[in-house]
Protein backbone atom coordinates (compact mmCIF):
# COMPACT_ATOMS: atom_id res chain seq x y z
CA UNK A 1 0.00 0.00 0.00
CA UNK A 2 1.44 3.36 -0.96
CA UNK A 3 1.89 6.22 1.45
CA UNK A 4 -0.92 8.23 -0.09
CA UNK A 5 -3.39 5.35 0.02
CA UNK A 6 -2.54 4.70 3.69
CA UNK A 7 -3.15 8.35 4.51
CA UNK A 8 -6.41 8.34 2.58
CA UNK A 9 -7.60 5.22 4.41
CA UNK A 10 -6.75 6.76 7.77
CA UNK A 11 -8.54 9.93 6.73
CA UNK A 12 -11.62 7.92 5.70
CA UNK A 13 -11.72 6.14 9.06
CA UNK A 14 -11.33 9.40 10.97
CA UNK A 15 -14.08 10.98 8.89
CA UNK A 16 -16.48 8.15 9.81
CA UNK A 17 -15.61 8.60 13.48
CA UNK A 18 -16.04 12.36 13.13
CA UNK A 19 -19.49 11.98 11.61
CA UNK A 20 -20.52 9.63 14.43
CA UNK A 21 -19.31 12.10 17.06
CA UNK A 22 -21.22 14.95 15.42
CA UNK A 23 -24.36 12.82 15.33
CA UNK A 24 -23.86 11.90 19.00
CA UNK A 25 -23.39 15.55 19.92
CA UNK A 26 -26.64 16.43 18.16
CA UNK A 27 -28.53 13.60 19.85
CA UNK A 28 -27.13 14.43 23.31
CA UNK A 29 -28.04 18.10 22.94
CA UNK A 30 -31.59 17.48 24.20
CA UNK A 31 -30.58 15.06 26.95
CA UNK A 32 -27.24 16.14 28.40
CA UNK A 33 -25.47 19.33 27.37
CA UNK A 34 -22.17 18.26 28.90
CA UNK A 35 -22.05 15.04 26.87
CA UNK A 36 -22.96 17.02 23.78
CA UNK A 37 -20.08 19.44 24.38
CA UNK A 38 -17.61 16.62 25.01
CA UNK A 39 -18.65 14.83 21.84
CA UNK A 40 -18.41 18.05 19.84
CA UNK A 41 -14.95 18.79 21.27
CA UNK A 42 -13.72 15.32 20.27
CA UNK A 43 -15.18 15.84 16.81
CA UNK A 44 -13.34 19.15 16.43
CA UNK A 45 -10.06 17.51 17.43
CA UNK A 46 -10.67 14.79 14.83
CA UNK A 47 -11.49 17.39 12.19
CA UNK A 48 -8.15 19.07 12.84
CA UNK A 49 -6.41 15.71 12.38
CA UNK A 50 -8.36 15.10 9.15
CA UNK A 51 -7.25 18.49 7.85
CA UNK A 52 -3.62 17.70 8.71
CA UNK A 53 -3.87 14.43 6.80
CA UNK A 54 -5.40 16.20 3.81
CA UNK A 55 -2.48 18.64 3.82
CA UNK A 56 0.01 15.75 3.98
CA UNK A 57 -1.68 13.96 1.06
CA UNK A 58 -1.52 17.09 -1.07
CA UNK A 59 2.10 17.68 -0.08
CA UNK A 60 3.13 14.11 -0.97
CA UNK A 61 1.22 14.20 -4.24
CA UNK A 62 2.80 17.56 -5.16
CA UNK A 63 6.34 16.43 -4.39
CA UNK A 64 6.01 13.18 -6.37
Amino acid sequence: MSQISQLLETKRQLKLEYLQLIEDAYNYRQIDHALSDISEFKAIKLLNRINELQFMVKDIAFSS
